[in-house]
């Protein structure tokens, strides 16, 4: 009979439906998890590290930032999904919702740029054995997960960029005739505009961090080129050949080598030689083997681990010549210096 196919049609629809519910379910359960574990951070790390003294107030505020007020933000989004779910656990309509509650987000910029800050002092704060034993039993009790500190404090960036993925995933399943479609396409619209701001604004304020930090020897070492710089578009350790560690700056326009120190109970980073012009740069990408290592040559080849993962840079500029071997901890960290020098090079000096 003809009753056969019909619903058989339907369940066609349904099959959409399903996938779509299923994609609206994992936004409001995601919300819920992350609600938790923003309550869990303050809870389980932030008042007991106050109440037993192991940090100061200060200090705790610093790390933590506005986390708190992200948590109320999140508690009305759940709300309002709660509030349009129907008795079968379906929900019909998201969109209007989302377009409401996501320009709420751009409140997250605060706590995104402190971020850079916020683990910097917490990396610095792991070398007191209190906050290490702290952390540590945190770590191996069961309600980390396995996670320790930092990953709870990530957790509000990581979910603003997956919002823009779980919007599509429902807008993928949500038929042409529905009038969350728009609203949809509005929201997703919106959210990403307000995550390319925070990564703009975290990128500024990062970028200003380590220029605060930097420590000049000499007058002859600064550089306008620093001053103006408003991205850092890459840094971190690395070994020059005689295997001392330098941490590098790979500021739009200049390279700056340093050496890490601490300075007044704080992380600075002191200048090694002079800052390096982008466009006067010369990189050479090196084979495994190609280094000569400095110091002692007894022995110097007796391990081929240390002749791997090096590139060179270096820069003449009259009487000015300056050349360093860097060793980078692994084949991919060493790919990703080369890929971000080079498209410095390419991308030239900022016009303003």
């Amino acid at each position: 009979g003809s009753s056969g196919s019909s619903g058989c049609v339907n369940q066609v629809l349904t099959a959409k439906e399903i996938k779509r519910q299923e994609a609206i379910f994992e936004l409001s359960q995601g919300e819920e998890d992350l609600i938790e574990d923003l309550k869990l951070a303050k809870k389980a790390y932030h008042d007991p590290m106050l109440k037993l003294s192991i940090m100061t107030e200060q200090e705790l505020n610093q790390i933590f930032g506005t986390l708190d007020s992200l948590i109320p933000l999140h508690e009305e989004l759940l709300s309002q999904l709660r509030d349009v779910r129907k008795p079968d656990g379906s929900t019909e309509h998201v969109g209007p919702i989302l377009v409401g509650w996501l320009p709420c987000l751009s409140s997250y910029d605060s706590y995104c740029s402190n971020q850079v800050a916020a683990k910097a002092l917490l990396d610095h704060k792991k070398q007191d054995h209190r906050v290490q034993d702290f952390l540590q039993r945190c770590l191996e009790s069961p309600f980390s997960r396995k996670l320790d500190l930092w990953n709870f404090l990530d957790i509000p960036r990581s979910r603003l960029v997956k919002y823009p993925l779980l919007l599509r995933e429902i807008l993928r399943h949500t038929p042409n005739d529905n009038p969350d479609q728009q609203h949809l396409e509005e929201a997703i619209n919106i959210i990403q505009g307000i995550v390319a701001e925070i990564n703009t604004k975290t990128g500024e304020s990062e970028c200003r961090y380590y220029k605060e930090r930097l420590l000049y020897l000499e007058e002859g070492q600064k550089d306008s080129l620093i001053d103006s710089s408003r991205v850092l578009c890459c840094h971190g350790e690395l070994k020059n050949n005689r295997g001392v560690k330098l941490h590098v700056f790979l500021f739009q326009e200049v390279l700056v080598i340093t050496r890490a120190v601490t300075h007044n109970e704080q992380l600075c980073y002191q200048l090694y030689r002079q800052p390096i012009p982008v466009k006067d740069l010369t990189l050479e990408d090196l084979q495994d083997g190609e280094v000569r290592l400095g110091g002692s040559l007894r022995g110097a080849f007796s391990n081929n681990e240390r002749v791997k993962n090096f590139f060179r840079v270096s820069f003449k500029n009259g009487s000015q010549s300056q050349t360093h071997s860097l060793q980078a901890n692994d084949t991919f960290n060493k790919q990703q210096w080369l890929n971000c020098i080079r498209q410095a090079k390419e991308s030239g000096p900022s016009s303003g």
